[in-house]
């Protein structure tokens, strides 16, 4: 199954002097790392809403601070599909630092795919069988279109 990773730089603001992230930044950097995942291979969001007015939605979190990020850190952003159900993914997501590998925070999230309804709604339809096969296939992508196990890292 897919694994992507993005690395990024706390900006000013996101965590306080004692490097503790605010909480709904930890999950922006899950969301960026996932929309831009998407884009990768050939799925984003904004073109979903555009062409078919699908889209993937948060069902439910789970995320928990570990350590800190100051501002200026950088830090890597990971997203491990772990299973995928008829219109439902499942992803482990952690965050590290880039230096030190120490743990920020890491936990689970749940999204949906779903259908937005002319009346704004959302109705969870199954998720088509070619975005399927490429979320399932092995391999590891990350920012750089780079293979994880090629011998660059």
């Amino acid at each position: 199954m897919i694994m992507y990773w993005k690395e990024l730089v706390v900006p000013w603001g996101e965590s306080d002097p004692f490097g503790l992230v605010y909480f709904p930044r930890m999950l922006e950097w899950f969301n960026e790392t996932e929309h831009e995942m998407f884009s990768t291979i050939g799925y984003s969001i904004k073109n979903m809403i555009k062409k078919d007015r699908t889209t993937f939605v948060m069902g439910e979190i789970h995320f928990r601070f570990v350590g800190p990020a100051a501002y200026g850190e950088r830090v890597k952003s990971t997203i491990t599909l772990d299973r995928i159900g008829n219109s439902t993914l499942y992803w482990n997501c952690r965050a590290i630092n880039a230096e030190s590998g120490a743990v920020i925070t890491e936990g689970r999230a749940i999204r949906v795919y779903a259908h937005i309804k002319d009346d704004g709604n959302l109705k969870s339809v199954r998720i088509p069988d070619d975005m399927r096969a490429v979320l399932l296939a092995p391999g590891k992508l990350n920012y750089l279109d780079v293979d994880q196990d090629d011998d660059l890292g």
